[in-house]
C-alpha cells in the first residue's frame, strides 16, 4: 500500500443508519481516522416533553425499529420509578420474554444479513439467499421465530402496543406460550448450525484492553434487571450512571461520544459476556467453552460470536420464563396509576448494550424533562480508538484489504446509528 493514502468510505453499507469512515495516511503513519455519523438527529427527548406519561412509551419506541421493545421497557421502568409504581412478577416476566425475543431477532439480523456477506465475499445477502439457501436457513427461521414471539407478546413485531405503565394490555393464551416453548426447544438444532457457521470464520486477532459496562443483577445474566457493573470499578448505582459518564460533542458527528473516568469503555454483547459469562445457561456455557477466545476477551471482532452465544442463552432462558409464566397462571395485568411524582430512571440491556432513560414527571402526569443515553453513542469512542489501533497493522495490505478490515470492525460492533443521533449544530446568520 502507498505510504500516502486517503480512504473515504461514504455511506457505510450493512449497518443501521448512515455513517462515513475517513482514514488519512501520510508517510506510512495514520494521521486521522474518523467515524462520521451523518444521520439527522431526531429530537425524541424534546418530543415527549409536555406529554402525559401514558403516551411516552408509544412515542419513544419509535427511536428505533430494531430495538423498540428495549426502548419501551427502559421508558416504562423510568416512568414507574418516577411515579412509584410496582409491577407484578408476571408483568416483569413478560417484559423479560419480550427482550429475549427482540435480542435474538436483532442479533440474527446482524449476523446473517449484515456480517455474513463479508465472510462470504459478497456485497449483500441477496446472492446468498439465491445461491446458498441452506446456509441462510437457520437465520431466516430464527428471525421468523423471534418476530412471531414478539407479535404474540406485544401485538406486533416492532413498536409494542401491549406494554404500558404498571401492567400490560394483553396476556398471551396458554396455548400460545406452549407453542413458543416447543418452537424454542426445536430451535436448538438451528443454533448449533449458526455456531458452526460463524465459529468457522477467521477474523483479525486485534485486541485492546478496555472497560466493559453492563447490567449485573443479583442472579442471572441480566437483560431486564440489574445494576450497572464495570469490570474495573464494580457496581455503579443507577441514579449515578449518567453522572459517571461524560457525554461530549465531537465536530464530525451528530451523535455524542461518551467516556468514563478511565476513558474509553464498551457496551453490548461482548461486554455482557465478559461481565456475566459465569451466569450463562448450560448450553450457552458449552458454546463459550468451544469459542476461539477465553475470558476476559478484548477482541472487538468477537462481538459477533458473543451475539451467537447470547442467542443460545436467551433461547434457553426464554423456555424457563415460559415455564414460570405457565406455573404462575395467566391473568390480565391492568395499567396502574402513579402515587408519587418526580424523577425516575429506567435501564435495560438493549441488543447493543446498556440503555438509560431518565424522566422527570410533574404532579399532572406530564413529562418535564427527559434524557436518553444510547448504547451505540456509548460505543462510538471505542470504535474510533479500535480503528486507530487496527489500521497500522493493515498498512502492508492492499487498499481493498484495509477497507474490508475497517468496515468489518465497525460492523462487528453492530452500531444502531439512528438511535445514537442526539445533536445538531445550527448556525444562525
Amino acid at each position: 500500500m502507498h505510504k500516502d493514502h486517503h480512504i473515504e468510505i461514504r455511506e457505510l453499507t450493512r449497518v443501521e443508519g448512515h455513517g462515513n469512515i475517513v482514514v488519512d495516511i501520510r508517510k506510512g503513519t495514520v494521521r486521522e481516522i474518523r467515524l462520521e455519523i451523518i444521520e439527522s438527529p431526531r429530537f425524541f427527548e424534546a418530543l415527549i416533553k409536555g406529554r402525559h406519561y401514558q403516551e411516552v412509551a408509544h412515542i419513544i419506541s419509535r427511536i428505533c425499529g430494531i430495538c423498540s421493545a428495549s426502548h419501551t421497557c427502559a421508558c416504562l421502568k423510568a416512568v414507574e420509578d418516577a411515579l412509584g409504581m410496582r409491577i407484578s412478577r408476571r408483568t416483569g416476566l413478560l417484559r423479560e420474554l419480550c427482550l429475549c425475543a427482540e435480542t435474538i431477532q436483532s442479533h440474527i439480523l446482524h449476523l446473517y444479513f449484515l456480517v455474513l456477506p463479508d465472510f462470504m465475499g459478497t456485497h449483500s445477502v441477496l446472492p446468498l439467499l439465491k445461491e446458498n439457501p441452506s446456509l441462510m436457513e437457520p437465520g431466516l427461521k430464527l428471525k421468523g421465530l423471534a418476530n412471531h414471539i414478539s407479535t404474540i407478546l406485544n401485538g406486533r413485531p416492532v413498536h409494542p402496543i401491549s406494554l404500558v405503565p404498571g401492567g400490560t394490555l394483553h396476556m398471551p393464551e396458554k396455548c400460545e406460550l406452549i407453542e413458543i416453548k416447543e418452537r424454542l426447544e426445536e430451535a436448538t438444532e438451528l443454533l448449533h448450525r449458526v455456531w458452526e457457521t460463524f465459529r468457522g470464520f477467521s477474523t483479525p486477532g486485534f485486541e485492546k484492553a478496555r472497560e466493559f459496562i453492563s447490567l449485573k443483577p443479583s442472579s442471572g445474566y441480566g437483560m431486564y434487571d440489574g445494576t450497572p457493573f464495570s469490570n474495573i470499578d464494580g457496581f455503579i448505582e443507577k441514579e449515578d450512571y449518567a453522572h459517571r459518564l461524560e457525554e461530549y460533542v465531537v465536530p464530525h458527528s451528530t451523535a455524542k461520544h461518551a467516556k468514563t473516568g478511565h476513558g474509553t469503555y464498551m457496551v453490548g454483547a461482548l461486554a455482557r459476556l465478559n461481565n456475566n459469562h459465569r451466569r450463562l445457561t448450560p448450553l450457552a456455557r458449552r458454546f463459550l467453552k468451544d469459542a476461539p477466545f477465553s475470558m476476559p476477551c478484548h477482541i472487538p471482532f468477537m462481538n459477533n460470536l458473543a451475539q451467537v452465544i447470547e442467542c443460545v442463552h436467551l433461547a434457553e432462558y426464554a423456555i424457563e420464563l415460559v415455564d414460570r409464566l405457565l406455573d404462575m397462571g395467566l391473568k390480565k395485568e391492568p395499567p396502574r396509576w402513579g402515587t408519587t411524582w418526580g424523577r425516575g430512571v429506567g435501564m435495560v440491556e438493549a441488543p447493543r448494550g446498556i440503555l438509560y432513560h431518565s424522566y422527570t414527571v410533574n404532579n399532572e402526569g406530564l413529562v418535564e424533562s427527559a434524557n436518553c443515553i444510547i448504547p451505540t453513542a456509548q460505543n462510538l469512542r471505542s470504535i474510533e480508538e479500535d480503528l486507530r489501533g487496527l489500521v497500522p497493522g493493515l498498512l502492508p495490505c492492499s487498499r481493498e484489504e484495509v477497507v474490508k478490515g475497517v468496515e468489518g470492525l465497525v460492523r462487528a460492533y453492530d452500531p444502531c446509528i439512528s438511535c445514537s443521533t442526539h445533536i445538531m449544530d445550527v448556525e444562525f446568520v
